[in-house]
């Protein structure tokens, strides 16, 4: 199949390219490079575009091509971004473009959503529940939503939305302070410091590997081309602490550090993720493969082979 992924230099994307590249389709990725990074792409021998999809030039080229399926990896992810108009432009302004593209080819359509939309609501969190959204990243990320529901009340081409929850692994060195705290905790482990983690570490996320994130992409894509659309979670349905991360950590780099706990300084702040599944496992049949154990132990041994 001829497939476009956006954001496809950046972490869950690059991951993504590869799993389709190993498939044999053929794929143009797009990128400005903002939060990728080209070393991501290391070995892939089909189209790169350096340019951004929130804006129209790239779109009208675009627009003359026939893609099967469009994956929208493609945003701003950064949670503490100061500039709402900015962050508005890049996230929503770009999936309306990209519809756009849809909407002329009839290609089926899988995007990034994400758990922020829930804010503090009730945990475990489903798909029906009332958004709550707690900063211009996660009311992006709702207003996508938003234009998802309309689009496929249209049902001029199927789309499928998914919830990221908390996503870890291979190839988001590149996101800088929004990677994933268990890179970050990581980093500050093997260079021989203790874990900073806001008191007391009771805080709880559901985190979820990139290579599970990778298989919902797929199964998502499979059901799209049968014509079915919706918006799913993607997650473990468990929730993990801030304190078990550090715990993991230290089995796996063999070392025994205690946390430093710190005051937290946002006012935002989501302190209980936990995606409920059953509308993906029954939908989508997603079944994630890593529980934080097995998650954990896979990346720091990729880690550790990088150097």
């Amino acid at each position: 199949m001829k497939i476009l992924v956006t954001g496809g230099a950046g972490f869950i994307g690059s991951n993504l390219v590869f799993t389709l590249a190993e498939r044999g389709h053929k794929i143009t990725v797009v990128d400005n490079l903002t939060s990728g990074n080209k070393k991501n792409l290391k070995n892939f021998k089909d189209r790169f575009i350096e340019d951004d999809v929130s804006k129209p030039a790239v779109i009208e080229e675009l627009k003359k091509e026939k893609f099967d399926i469009i994956f929208h990896e493609a945003a701003n992810t950064d949670t503490t971004f100061k500039n709402d108009e900015e962050m508005f432009r890049a996230n929503v302004d770009g999936y309306k473009n990209i519809l756009s593209i849809a909407d002329i080819s009839r290609s089926a359509v899988v995007y990034a959503s994400s758990a922020a939309t829930y804010g503090r609501g009730k945990s475990p969190m489903n798909e029906d529940q009332k958004p709550d959204p707690l900063n211009a990243y996660a009311v992006s990320k709702k207003m996508m939503d938003d234009i998802t529901k309309e689009e496929i009340k249209r049902g001029t081409f199927p789309i499928i939305g998914l919830r990221y929850f908390n996503v870890y692994g291979p190839r988001e060195s590149f996101k800088g302070k929004s990677s994933s705290m268990i890179y970050q905790l990581y980093l500050q482990m093997k260079a021989g410091k203790r874990p900073r983690i806001f008191k007391y570490g009771e805080q709880k996320r559901d985190f979820i590997y990139v290579k599970d994130v990778v298989s919902a992409n797929i199964m998502a894509m499979e059901k799209t081309l049968k014509g079915e659309s919706g918006i799913f979670n993607v997650g473990t349905a468990r929730a993990e602490s801030f304190n078990k991360l550090v715990q993991e950590l230290n089995k796996n780099l063999g070392t025994n550090y205690n946390p430093e706990y710190f005051d937290n300084p946002y006012g935002f702040y989501q302190n209980v993720t936990e995606a409920d599944m059953m509308l993906s496992e029954k939908n989508l049949g997603f079944r994630t493969e890593y529980d934080i154990e097995k998650g954990i132990a896979d990346y720091v041994k990729y880690l550790i082979n990088c150097g």
